[in-house]
């Protein structure tokens, strides 16, 4: 069963800094793009970030130059590098994998992850 997970999330002071991790695992041929996004109670989701298999990344305006979003070196995974917490950047962060194929031939498939939370309190 293909599955994404996340980890990484806690309770930092403003100012801080986190390291979110995401994983893709199962039976995967290819994933186009994998993103951060995030959800805060009484908000919609946004996008933080995302990274294509090509490398190529976008970011919110609101976390550029605070936030790197990174592949690590196994395969399908993800981290998200978060400097400069602000309050407002409080809430369940999500992975999201874009147009996964199980193998070739296969229907395009977008999983989300269950999330990690993410405080950011004096």
């Amino acid at each position: 069963q293909v599955r994404v997970t996340e980890s990484g999330g806690g309770l930092v002071q403003p100012g801080g800094s986190l390291r979110l991790y995401c994983g893709a695992s199962g039976r995967i041929f290819s994933i186009d793009a994998m993103g951060w996004y995030r959800q805060a109670p009484g908000k919609e989701r946004e996008l933080v970030a995302s990274i294509t298999s090509g490398g190529s990344t976008i970011y919110s305006e609101s976390v550029k130059g605070r936030f790197t979003i990174s592949r690590g070196n196994v395969k399908n995974t993800v981290f998200l590098q978060m400097n400069s917490l602000k309050p407002e950047d409080a809430a369940l962060y999500l992975c999201n994998a874009k147009r996964l194929l199980t193998s070739p031939g296969d229907e395009y498939r977008e999983l989300w992850g269950q999330g990690t939370l993410v405080t950011v309190s004096s």
